[in-house]
């Protein structure tokens, strides 16, 4: 027997395994996918105690880049983001040479139409940048690793909005 057909004599039992069990693939018509790209507002971060309204930006083009830009939108995305920065390697000159930054970003989706939850939740991760070079060169580098913390939290945020949002049969909005 080849390898092809091994293959497929797996591959069909797991395929009618997965169908009965009503999985739908996230981007499928009717997914998840389909129904929030194009259709979610999102709205910009009230808090984030850093330095920046520019965390915020890389946070909601991150969303939008992975949701489309919803703005007719069918739900919005609200969102409330911390974001903190923590030496991490101190030289005995106690001088910091490495920073750590995390963020926490809380979301909610609503139904625009009548105000409903869909599915809420918080994700947190950091990242890091060094601080041996430049000034410019620890300055680009904490910049860098907010925009890297911040698409790291959108994507933790699509995933779960795909995962647990509760959006019921296409076109019930």
């Amino acid at each position: 027997m080849s390898w092809f057909n091994r293959r497929t004599l797996i591959a069909l039992p797991l395929a009618l395994v997965m169908g009965a069990c009503g999985f739908t693939p996230v981007h499928a018509p009717g997914g998840a996918g389909q129904v929030l790209y194009g259709n979610v507002r999102v709205q910009a971060p009230e808090e984030i105690p850093s330095n920046s309204d520019v965390a915020a930006f890389f946070l909601v083009d991150a969303l939008e880049q992975d949701l489309g830009r919803g703005e007719g939108g069918i739900y919005a995305l609200d969102l409330s983001v911390k974001q903190t920065v923590e030496g991490q390697a101190i030289t005995a000159d106690n001088d910091i040479t490495r920073f750590s930054v995390q963020g926490t970003a809380n979301y909610t989706l609503r139904r625009l139409s009548d105000g409903v939850v869909v599915t809420s939740g918080a994700v947190d991760n950091f990242t890091g940048y060094s601080a041996t070079g430049s000034t410019v060169d620890t300055l680009a580098g904490e910049r860098d690793a907010e925009e890297r913390l911040m698409r790291i939290l959108a994507d933790q945020i699509v995933t779960r909005l795909f995962t647990t949002a509760d959006l019921g049969p296409v076109g019930s909005e």
